[in-house]
This record gives C-alpha cells, sequence and structure tokens, in this order.
C-alpha cells in the first residue's frame, strides 16, 4: 500500500530505514493464513533487527492492531519488549494495544476519533492521507 508518510520518510533514506511487512489490502474482519506468515516472517526480522542493537529507534507501528488481528500474539510482542537491548527506545503503535503491552510499556497515549470527515464521504485528501 502506498502511504503519504512513507514518500515522506523517503527524504530521509540516509538516517532512516522502512520496512513493511503484510499483503497490500487492509484486513477486516479476519487475517487470511498469508497475512500470518507475512507478519511472523517480519516479526522475526524485526526481533533480529532490534536485538542486533544498531538502532537506537525502533518503531513497529501498527503492531498493536496485529495483535488483535492475531497475526501475532501479545506475548510474542512482548518477549522482544523484554529481550531488547537497554539502549534501543521502542515505539509501538496502534489501536487495542493488550493490556500486556500497556501494562510493560513506560508510556502510553490514547488517540481516538472524535470526528472524522470520512463519515461525510470525504475521501483520502493528497498530501494528508495519500
Amino acid at each position: 500500500m502506498k502511504y503519504c508518510e512513507l514518500e515522506s520518510l523517503k527524504k530521509f533514506e540516509d538516517i532512516i530505514t522502512v520496512k513493511q511487512y503484510g499483503c497490500e489490502d487492509f484486513i477486516r474482519d479476519k487475517a487470511n493464513q498469508e497475512d500470518i506468515n507475512l507478519a511472523r516472517k517480519g516479526l522475526k526480522e524485526v526481533e533480529d533487527i532490534i536485538n542486533a542493537g544498531e538502532y537506537q529507534l525502533v518503531i513497529l507501528d501498527e503492531a498493536n492492531v496485529a495483535t488483535h488481528f492475531n497475526l501475532f500474539s501479545p506475548q510474542e510482542l512482548l518477549d522482544i519488549i523484554n529481550s531488547k537491548p537497554e539502549h534501543v527506545e521502542l515505539v509501538i503503535t496502534g489501536r487495542n494495544a493488550d493490556p500486556l503491552i500497556i501494562e510493560k510499556a513506560d508510556l502510553v497515549t490514547e488517540m481516538r476519533e472524535i470526528k472524522h470527515y470520512y463519515h461525510k464521504g470525504i475521501k483520502a485528501r493528497t498530501g494528508i492521507e495519500k
């Protein structure tokens, strides 16, 4: 999938590494086996990257959503958190964070929709969502 933020990050390719895992479609209700396989492959690679300690900051964007859809378990994510080198900062994003992850986290924020123009039929806008 093409996301606006990924296009912006290309300007910083020399200092930011972006890796994406999964199918090109959103998961609506239940993940299929291909979704699960790709997510697990990505989780293993991310675990190796984190444990290598090369990066000071690793962002696991939408990892909480991945656990919510059972692409991998909250315990697997927690195991990565617990085994990371001390100098590596993890940022884990996404809705529906599991209580195990919330309990372990040093900082938890919640962003919730109060009003969204999408519900009025306004689609993704160039430069904002796409």
